[in-house]
């Protein structure tokens, strides 16, 4: 999907690059639904990457993590400021 999409979008470049007039001159002004067409799969395409990049980054998901805190501190009467 994402590499039809990027090919989609060179291809309506390639339109808007090459967009010629009725005597055959290249018209760059007129092709500016190409332009458009362009620039809008190309977000697309940009947006589905992202979304599939972050996806793909997942793969660990349902592996849990659980945080537990450390045993407590044992004291031995040997501290500084302590006296038993």
């Amino acid at each position: 999907m994402l590499i039809s999409m990027t090919a989609v979008a060179s291809w309506q470049f390639y339109k808007y690059a090459t967009f010629k007039h009725d005597n055959g001159l290249i018209n760059l002004e007129g092709g500016v639904v190409h332009l458009l067409l362009a620039l809008l799969v190309a977000f697309l395409a940009c947006g589905l990457g992202f979304f599939m990049a972050s996806r793909l980054l997942r793969r660990d998901v349902d592996d849990q993590l659980h945080i537990i805190s450390p045993p407590g501190r044992q004291t031995s009467g040997h501290e500084e400021g302590v006296s038993k």
